[in-house]
């Protein structure tokens, strides 16, 4: 019995050496294949042929050490899908990082949303399926949903994102984003930012804390929106210039502390109450080291935009898809006389 233990062991780890030998020999066929086919001009392009087996995601792995950047060849060569033996120039470095060109330069719209409910619209309520509606949209017509991060280093000069960007947020905190947008999300793979006050999270129809660690550990953003959503920019009826300044250096630093606290991570955004800001806010933001807000003008972004005054479009409760796609402007063109 044990000689038919040992026999049959030994025929398992011949099977699993072969099938290791094979999956090696397929990696290195392929990895030779561009080696030997492709065309090095400096260290700014590579030159190579597309095999079979190739997709955009697979080159940019191999090229760009990076499989998310498979729109950077895309877009270079100007083509959508790969055939066998296509010639392909792979850039190696950013070569449009401003989206800049002879006609105009790229945008980047900002969509805020608020509420969310299952079959009834309000101003700022959006139903389920009108929202599935809206990322099926973006998914089908090649937006790429990009992060606060990538957005900045766009608006820095420092990083080309796809030409098609739009970046997703939603402001307060209302337990029907966690119930109906995220699982939404989640489906089409799609990064968002949730900008909290925290004054109004546990409350009735709040997310919890709980349910906001639960979100960031899967990736999803978390930024400031102040602690008590007063607007900023107006002072109160019998405030003291005094007392005013002081709410401010309340709103912006108190919840910058909490969130840092309860999920261990730097908040560096913020979208302003009501979209009003000042010079003495953004002074004061800058003081406590957020490197942007956002307003709620309803444009999209270039890469010159004042990052203390970034563009958000408000996606209200009865748009239909019509209305959502004009709100999508990825390229401001310029007439030249």
């Amino acid at each position: 019995m044990q000689q038919f233990v040992n026999r049959k062991k030994r025929i398992f780890d011949i099977i699993l050496i072969l099938s290791l030998l094979f999956l090696a020999a397929c990696a290195i066929t392929t990895r030779l294949y561009h080696k030997t086919s492709e065309i090095r001009i400096d260290d700014d392009f590579i030159i190579v042929k597309a095999t079979a087996i190739d997709t955009f995601s697979s080159l940019a792995a191999e090229y760009l050490n990076d499989p998310s950047k498979g729109w950077l060849i895309a877009e270079f060569n100007h083509i959508k899908s790969l055939t066998s033996g296509q010639e392909l120039c792979i850039p190696l470095f950013p070569f449009n990082k401003g989206g800049l060109k002879s006609g105009g330069f790229q945008t980047v719209p900002v969509l805020a949303y608020y509420g969310f409910s299952k079959n009834k619209a309000s101003k700022i309520s959006i139903t389920q399926d009108d929202f599935k509606a809206q990322m099926k949209y973006l998914k089908e017509n090649g937006y790429h949903v990009i992060t606060l991060d990538q957005l900045l280093g766009f608006l820095d000069y420092r990083e080309q994102i796809p030409e098609k960007s739009v970046a997703i947020t939603f402001d307060d905190g209302w337990i029907s984003v966690y119930d109906i947008a995220i699982p939404i999300l989640k489906k089409y793979g799609f990064p968002a930012t949730i900008f909290i006050y925290t004054d109004f999270i546990g409350g009735g129809k709040a997310m919890s804390w709980k349910q906001i660690k639960e979100l960031s550990k899967a990736g999803f953003d978390i930024q400031c929106q102040t602690k008590t959503h007063r607007n900023l920019k107006v002072i109160k009826k019998k405030e003291s210039f005094k007392e005013y300044f002081k709410s401010l250096e309340m709103e912006i630093s108190y919840p910058k502390k909490v969130i840092n606290k309860k999920l261990q991570k730097e908040c560096k955004y913020l979208a302003y109450p009501y979209g009003k800001t000042n010079n003495l806010v953004i002074a004061m933001l800058k003081k406590h080291g957020y490197r942007a807000a956002f307003t709620v003008n309803q444009k999209s972004n270039p890469f010159f935009i004042d990052k203390y005054k970034i563009n958000r479009t408000a996606i209200y409760g009865k748009y239909d898809i019509e209305k959502f796609r004009k709100e999508l402007s990825v390229f401001q063109r310029m007439e030249l006389k």
